[in-house]
């Protein structure tokens, strides 16, 4: 089996991609069992900030890496709060990520504006080298609108404010797989996966 690093410290995705790319004889480990750190995010596109953590992982291990960034994009903020997502309600970059305040943030700058449409990015790159001249990048987007109070015990971020109008749900109210199949981190898997069946 080919050894291939997760620039991720998450064991959910660990666990995911891990039996995702079984099939492809890949054995997925963690970055953090090479002991490396993570890696600056300083760029502001999803694109740019998941080459850079994959190009990091490779650089550090001499082993294929993969690397994921995703957020959320809402149309009234000018894509914003974009792949500052997870770092929305932050005051100063040392306070720790809360999911409480980036939601408050994102309703205050909402408060009074009509147009509610958002979507979730999720952009993959997996990189056979440091190197690599031509690393395979997928992408997924999930279509919405942001509502004013939480729905649902599901998910995490911005989930529960996330309302996908077809269902008449949010992202939290929604069961697990459904999540998965739906979503624009699974979109994007299931492109990387049929470019990886292709031969890429």
């Amino acid at each position: 089996m080919k050894k291939l690093v997760l620039a991720s410290g998450n064991p959910g995705k660990l666990r995911e991609f891990g039996q995702l790319l079984a099939p492809f004889d890949f054995e997925v480990l963690p970055q953090s069992a090479f002991n490396v750190p993570e890696a600056d995010e300083p760029h502001v596109t999803f694109v740019e900030n998941a080459i850079a953590k994959a190009r990091h992982a490779a650089q550090l291990t001499g082993l294929p890496a993969l690397a994921d960034d995703s957020g959320l994009c809402v149309s009234a903020l000018g894509g914003a709060p974009g792949v500052w997502s997870a770092r929305y309600g932050q005051l100063s970059p040392d306070q720790p990520k809360s999911d409480a305040k980036n939601n408050a943030k994102l309703l205050a700058d909402l408060t009074g504006v009509a147009d509610r449409r958002a979507h979730y990015v999720a952009v993959l790159v997996l990189m056979r080298a440091a190197d690599d001249p031509q690393p395979i990048v997928a992408e997924g987007e999930w279509h919405g609108e942001i509502i004013d109070a939480p729905r649902g015990a599901g998910g995490f971020g911005y989930d529960p404010y996330f309302l996908v109008p077809d269902l008449g749900l949010t992202v939290a109210e929604l069961p697990h797989e459904e999540k998965n199949r739906r979503s624009h981190r699974g979109q994007a898997l299931a492109q990387l996966l049929a470019r990886l069946r292709a031969g890429a």
